[in-house]
């Protein structure tokens, strides 16, 4: 078992770890650590990890780190493992993975292997990148791309919280357009999703499940600084879903354009519109609970 961590992500991240360690250690295994050094780092690691033979390659972090383990595992026998050690943590939340340390480590010793069907996003410059709960153009994408990464390092979720109150005040809401087949669907903003919960266990897309194929297209139809900061209120309260202007639709691919629009996918910086959204050719193995 080898385990993907970033040792710039902070001293309570890294005790976090300790205590998985530990708690591993106790169940009688004995894992290697790998550090990342650079963006990406984790990716390559876990592909060498895969292509020497790696039975089970952990992620140690947040949803983006867990998203670029997963992309070296991708098409590989290797399974991944989670250890939530992020801000969101909302692949984990999604899957019933355990936040604290020690009930993430026994998921790892004693779970079950199942399948995940990730997305696949192809930009117009050629550039892939694979996600596992979610791509979003638009308003969301602009504060991933904008946030400080040191006042997130300090202040965890808080850091989202002041910077959507600063873009709301200097963001354009340029339109984006959904293609799903035929119909071509006009919004200020829109999340892909593999899965119900987004920005932390909040409820986005109530019918979706872990596993199956396909996506959730959620549009947020109203512009402005005050539909933005309506649908942020209604997120912690699990109404999102049922507001007006807000609407969900299946599908099993979709292209979305719009000028340079920002992109993210899982909590990352994934470059501008347009976008070709579609499941990978091939499922990945992962460790749940039993």
């Amino acid at each position: 078992m080898l385990i993907v961590f970033n040792p710039t992500a902070g001293s309570r991240r890294q005790r976090r770890l300790d205590r998985a360690l530990a708690a591993l250690r106790g169940r009688g295994l004995r894992p290697e650590v790998a550090l990342t050094a650079r963006p990406g780092h984790a990716e390559e690691i876990a592909r060498e990890a895969a292509r020497a033979g790696a039975g089970t390659v952990v992620a140690a972090g947040g949803d983006g780190t867990i998203a670029e383990v997963a992309s070296g595992l991708a098409g590989g026998e290797a399974v991944l493992g989670i250890l939530p050690l992020g801000t969101a943590n909302v692949l984990a939340w999604e899957l019933g993975i355990p936040l604290p340390p020690e009930g993430a480590a026994a998921v790892l010793a004693e779970g079950r292997i199942a399948a995940l069907r990730p997305g696949i996003a192809r930009f117009g410059d050629g550039r892939t990148r694979l996600f596992l709960q979610m791509l979003g153009a638009g308003f969301d994408a602009e504060v991933v791309a904008r946030l400080d990464l040191g006042l997130k390092r300090r202040i965890g979720r808080g850091a989202y919280v002041w910077q959507t109150a600063r873009e709301l005040s200097r963001y354009a809401f340029p339109p984006v357009t959904v293609r799903i087949g035929g119909e071509a669907v006009t919004a200020a903003g829109v999340v892909v999703t593999k899965g119900r919960f987004y920005a932390g266990r909040y409820m986005l897309a109530p019918g979706a499940l872990p596993g199956e194929a396909g996506f959730h297209v959620v549009t947020f139809r109203r512009p402005g600084a005050l539909a933005t900061a309506l649908y942020g209120a209604a997120l912690p309260l699990d109404l999102l879903p049922r507001l007006p202007g807000v609407e969900a639709r299946r599908a099993a691919a979709l292209r979305i354009e719009g000028g340079s629009v920002p992109v993210q996918t899982d909590g990352d910086p994934a470059g501008t519109l347009p976008v070709e959204i579609e499941d990978a050719p091939a499922p990945l193995r992962i460790l749940l609970p039993r």
